[in-house]
């Protein structure tokens, strides 16, 4: 299983933190989404990941991507 963690800007809370999930949830090959809004990162895991539909996801959710990191 892969994992990737992005550097979102933008988040400022529990929906926020939802909105990404839901998002990012939908990519094909996507299992689980961890969103840390302390952090503001997004780790992803699945099988295989496409980084440009995952991060086209979060900018679908409304925020930016800073970074894989």
């Amino acid at each position: 299983m892969d994992e990737q963690r992005y550097r979102v800007i933008g988040m400022t809370c529990g929906h926020c933190v939802g909105h990404v999930t839901e998002e990012v949830k939908q990519v094909p090959g996507v299992s689980d989404v961890i969103v840390d809004l302390s952090a503001h990162a997004v780790t992803v895991s699945g099988a295989p990941l496409d980084d440009r539909l995952i991060r086209a996801a979060i900018v679908e959710a409304g925020y930016e991507v800073a970074a894989a990191i």
